[in-house]
């Protein structure tokens, strides 16, 4: 798959819409083997006051890297490369039955005469996982994360399962310092699987983490997700594949960060807390 992702022709179907930066949905085509995919072009990104400018398809990269090498496998397949609008991030499409609904009709265009795309379809808000609820809808077994109002005043819920695969997820965004996890970046693959995406604000130098998957906050880790930490500690600290992956990708002192935050986990064997001195929750969460 990476293969294919890497050195297959790219054909722009659609541009998608409601992405901060340019997201387009391509079709990857390599020896008559193809997939759906979400290209972003490193000239479509943003500048941002707390990330170095271009490096977002860089951290998409390094977030796959980290997810892969690590045994958590939380995130689709991603390779850098070039493509029609230069080097960016292309990702395989985890919803592959949403592929057409995500490309308007003949004749629409955007920006540069691309073809305009709706927004595709995700299946579930938070892949059913992660919602916003009334009190009384929340299911018994869910984590809470947060108690609001509404527009009209009523409570709600922010809430998630406690699945193992959110677990894994909760686990590489603090590694990551992921500081963008909301509930739409949460996806379900064909066979249940759940996928994050969207990882261009991760390895930042501060301490930056925030997301929907607070309801683990200070609870230990249980012994497979501790155990994969080990291994990641070890790899991070070492002459090892993902140190060699990282460093290509990231500047080495988000590197060592990285490798500091690990090992912190590992020592202290439980999920972080939300800090006090920051917005410890993206808004809006979905």
């Amino acid at each position: 798959m990476l293969q294919l992702l890497a050195e297959g022709e790219i054909d722009v179907q659609g541009r998608i819409t409601g992405a901060s930066n340019a997201t387009l949905y391509v079709a990857v085509t390599l020896d008559g083997v193809s997939t759906g995919a979400v290209y972003k072009p490193i000239s479509g990104e943003k500048p941002l006051w707390d990330f170095p400018s271009g490096t977002l398809g860089l951290r998409e990269t390094a977030s796959y890297a980290l997810s892969a090498y690590s045994g958590l496998d939380v995130v689709p397949p991603t390779a850098l490369r070039d493509g029609p609008f230069g080097p960016g991030s292309v990702q395989l499409w985890v919803n592959a039955s949403a592929q057409d609904e995500a490309v308007a009709g003949e004749g629409a265009t955007g920006l540069g005469g691309l073809p305009l795309a709706v927004e595709p379809l995700m299946g579930e808000p938070g892949a059913g996982v992660v919602d916003v609820l009334p009190p009384a809808a929340v299911p018994g077994d869910w984590k809470q994360v947060l108690v609001a109002e509404d527009a009209v005043g009523d409570p709600i819920v922010l809430a998630h399962a406690d699945d193992p695969g959110l677990r894994r997820l909760a686990l590489f965004d603090a590694v990551a310092n992921n500081t963008d996890r909301k509930g739409g970046h949460i996806l379900r693959g064909a066979h249940g699987r759940l996928f994050g995406v969207d990882h261009g604000l991760t390895f930042n130098l501060d301490d930056k983490l925030r997301t929907v998957l607070w309801g683990w906050a200070g609870e230990p880790l249980d012994d497979e997700l501790a155990e994969l930490l080990g291994r990641l500690v070890t790899d991070l600290s070492g002459d090892s594949e993902l140190h060699t992956a990282l460093s290509g990708l990231l500047e080495a002192d988000e590197v060592h960060r990285t490798a500091r935050r690990a090992a912190q986990l590992l020592r202290r064997r439980r999920f972080p807390k939300p800090p006090g001195d920051w917005h410890a929750i993206p808004w809006p969460p979905f």
